[in-house]
């Protein structure tokens, strides 16, 4: 019985090599970028978040006229509160799509204080270190320090 393809041949050890050791090459020169962009996807992400908590935050005190109190939290807005002030018009189904907290893109959560030391209510996430200050990716984010 005949091989059907005689002139079948398969890569050697050589060639794979090279393709392995351009590949490597590659990667030790793009993921730097592309973990550098991951960390201001993630401020980024963490500001969208902190604009979203601004937008359902006003919508809450445009139908209660008032604000969440602190002790409350950003859980307000996805479950209507049973301790402190009870808003007498709270929106059924809460005031966010997702329907629950997310916590920062470092995955601490966020801090909520209101009445709050810069405006109706400061929202705070702490960056990548989870600790207060730092520059760069471990910079606190502010909702009333956002450009």
């Amino acid at each position: 019985m005949k091989n059907s393809h005689p002139h079948q041949r398969g890569f050697t050890l050589l060639e794979i090599i090279v393709v392995v050791f351009i590949l490597s090459i590659l990667v030790a020169l793009v993921a730097p970028r592309i973990i550098g962009r991951t960390d201001d996807a993630r401020i980024t992400d963490a500001k969208l978040q902190i604009k979203n908590f601004e937008m359902a935050l006003k919508l809450f005190k445009l139908d209660n006229g008032f604000y969440p109190e602190t002790q409350q939290g950003l859980e307000t807005l996805v479950e209507k509160p049973t301790t402190g002030r009870i808003p007498a018009k709270y929106r059924e189904g809460g005031y966010l799509e997702q329907k629950k907290i997310p916590a920062d893109p470092w995955g601490n959560p966020y801090i909520f204080v209101s009445p709050g030391l810069h405006g109706d209510f400061d929202i705070i996430s702490l960056g990548a270190d989870g600790k207060e200050g730092g520059e760069g990716k471990d910079g606190d984010i502010k909702n009333w320090d956002m450009q």
